[in-house]
């Protein structure tokens, strides 16, 4: 991406602004993303793309509902299986 010149415009309304679909596609920027601002001496704004991608739960794609469960007697308190 250049750095000279204007990729592109948005307009803020409230304490919101639009990232621009393009960028969001060429940056990977997905929902639930965070973007960290720093404002250089210069007074120049740096965005950095903070993606939630990564952790614990990253592949975790959620139960499907595939079988029923009874929540209070087939698992503890703490959502072992007493089975």
């Amino acid at each position: 991406m250049s750095s000279e010149g204007v990729d592109s415009e948005s307009k803020v309304s409230g304490n919101q602004a639009n990232i621009p679909a393009h960028i969001r596609r060429e940056l990977d920027i997905d929902d639930g993303d965070k973007l960290r601002w720093h404002i250089e001496s210069d007074g120049t704004l740096r965005v950095r793309v903070v993606q939630q991608r990564s952790g614990t739960f990253s592949d975790f794609d959620g139960y499907d509902g595939d079988r029923a469960t009874a929540v209070e007697s087939d698992h503890d308190a703490w959502g072992v299986d007493l089975e």
